[in-house]
């Protein structure tokens, strides 16, 4: 049980756990919305956070962003129960359209999907960066009351060389991160 700043990133290749300061303790999720349900329920009930933070890679659609962002909102640009409801919306459920971290920064869609094309849903709804497990953890931070902040290191433009440049970046953005934490506190 930690009391303190919970750190989910999906893999060891994004974070190095020896560098996470007294007080924060880094668990890694898995890839997808699945995985990182299961790995932040679990994570939570044994830690009982005061603060989850995600850190994270992501491809970006805002042609302004590079190095490291800080997310404000998060949405599920994979849902799509349409004609039930609107892509991005899940049925009968309209406080999880949208879930913010009450922090300024960028919007960040999250899906079971690696993102190689512009889809001009994304677009037309000012999604910045996207990404495979936020979405998991603002919900279940949302479901036990508990903050989250989340820091996405961009990695690659969201196209056809997305895999190639992510696979290439994907370990570049700790130092960023590690450096916002500092001032991080509780």
């Amino acid at each position: 049980m930690s009391d303190g700043i919970l750190v989910l990133t999906a893999l060891d290749s994004e974070l190095d756990v020896a560098r996470a300061p007294a007080g924060f303790r880094v668990i890694f999720t898995g890839v997808g919305k699945i995985n990182t349900t299961i790995a932040t329920l679990q994570a939570i009930q044994i830690d009982k956070p005061k603060l989850v933070v995600n850190y994270g890679t992501a491809g970006k659609l805002n042609t302004k962003l590079n190095g490291l962002v800080e997310v404000s909102d998060v949405i599920q640009r994979d849902m799509n129960a349409e004609p039930l409801a609107p892509r991005g919306r899940t049925p009968y459920s309209p406080e999880l359209d949208r879930l913010s971290s009450g922090r300024q920064g960028v919007i960040c869609g999250t899906g079971d999907s690696f993102v190689t094309s512009t889809d001009p849903w994304l677009v037309d709804n000012s999604v910045d960066v996207v990404d495979m497990e936020l979405f998991a953890i603002a919900q279940v931070c949302l479901r036990h009351g508990i903050p989250w902040r989340a820091f996405k290191f961009i990695t690659d433009d969201a196209n056809d060389f997305a895999h190639e440049h992510w696979t290439a970046n994907v370990a570049n953005g700790q130092d960023l991160f590690w450096d916002a934490m500092k001032g991080v506190k509780v």
